[in-house]
């Protein structure tokens, strides 16, 4: 049984627009497998009664979900966590009534006030996908700092933080088994955390739910784009050659009709699309369009499309080695098998494979294998 307070693998992505994402999110869990909760099984199963359903919402959702899984990465969050829209709304922009939870982290206002997410209006950041995930998987990653189980972090999100730390106070960090921690929360919020690892459940072994994932294109991955002046969003759409629906969409939090940069100073495209955008504001800014409002003074395409990544820090694949380490690696106070892996670019399963270990603890003064061989 792998220790679930600890243990989260974040793949190791050369470019962040290649590579399957099914294969990357599995090798990013940390937490608990389809059998380990009678619970987890018929959510999954829930999840996929209707396969076809199933599959046209999971596509629909892959390109946010991907980009999801790159800021979590970058958070050093469990890969679960990238799955969390799932539960809380299937990655659709929903819009939330005055005091109601919005977006697909259905945050509420309250909570957004306090991580510093920008609402009024005519802007509603909790729709801004890049800012709204950016700030929960930093509230994510501070949870795991504080409570040290991914599972807590769950309870954290759902129930509050505070609570949850009360709740440890009196009761203790609770043991790896029961993998659904038996601690005095509300029902929903029990059931909240076996929702996730439901879906992450399907994810692992889709085989087994009669249901296949789709695959996704380069061109479907979504950046961020650099704008510097205000549009009607239909224009906007146009020149992305998408419809107004299908972009507004993506870009959500813009809520009166108009593209403002002084509220955002990107927007949210498909990649495939991003390119197309900038030709178009830069062929209206060289005089084919030039009455169209908001297209003047545009950088050159270069520099604007140099920010245009799925996540602009997402972590490379490092090769620094300690010096004189050779194959091995000495465990210092302080370090974990998964910052070992990261140290090395290699996976957590390799290095518990090549030191025999039935699990990721380490202990100081351990010597590790970090090559094969």
């Amino acid at each position: 049984m792998r220790d679930l307070r600890h243990s989260v693998t974040v793949p190791v992505i050369a470019d962040s627009n290649n590579g399957n994402i099914w294969e990357d999110l599995r090798g990013s869990f940390a937490m608990a497998d389809c059998d380990a909760d009678p619970g987890i099984t018929m959510w999954a199963r829930r999840y996929t009664q209707n396969p076809d359903r199933f599959e046209s919402q999971i596509a629909a959702a892959a390109p946010r979900l991907a980009y999801v899984q790159q800021v979590a990465a970058k958070h050093h969050v469990a890969g679960e966590f990238a799955l969390l829209p799932w539960v809380e709304s299937q990655y659709r922009p929903v819009a939330g009534g005055k005091g109601m939870p919005a977006g697909m982290w259905q945050i509420m206002p309250s909570t957004a006030d306090a991580m510093g997410i920008r609402v009024n209006r005519n802007f509603d950041g909790r729709m801004d996908v890049p800012a709204a995930t950016d700030a929960i998987m930093a509230l994510l990653s501070r949870y795991h700092d504080d409570l040290d189980d991914w599972r807590l972090v769950d309870y954290a999100f759902n129930a509050g933080e505070f609570g949850v730390k009360r709740m440890v106070s009196q009761h203790g960090t609770p043991p790896a088994e029961p993998v659904i921690p038996k601690m005095p929360v509300k029902p929903v919020t029990r059931e909240h955390l076996v929702k996730l690892l439901a879906i992450a459940c399907v994810i692992r072994d889709p085989g087994r739910f009669n249901v296949s994932l789709p695959s996704l294109s380069s061109e479907q991955r979504l950046v961020k784009v650099s704008i510097d002046n205000s549009m009607p969003m239909a224009h906007a759409a146009s020149n992305a050659g998408m419809s107004t629906d299908e972009f507004k969409d993506l870009n959500a939090a813009f809520r009166n009709g108009v593209v403002d940069s002084d509220a955002s100073p990107y927007l949210l495209l498909p990649s495939g699309r991003a390119q197309q955008f900038r030709n178009s504001l830069l062929a209206s800014a060289s005089g084919e369009a030039q009455s169209v409002p908001g297209t003047a003074s545009l950088p050159p395409l270069g520099a604007a499309l140099s920010g245009a990544t799925s996540d602009d820090d997402t972590p490379k694949a490092s090769t620094k080695r300690h010096a004189g380490s050779g194959k091995t690696h000495t465990v210092k106070s302080g370090e974990s098998l998964w910052s070992i892996a990261r140290l090395y670019s290699v996976d957590i399963k390799q290095l518990e494979q090549w030191n025999h270990l039935q699990g990721p603890s380490v202990k100081p003064g351990q010597v590790l294998k970090v090559t094969p061989g």
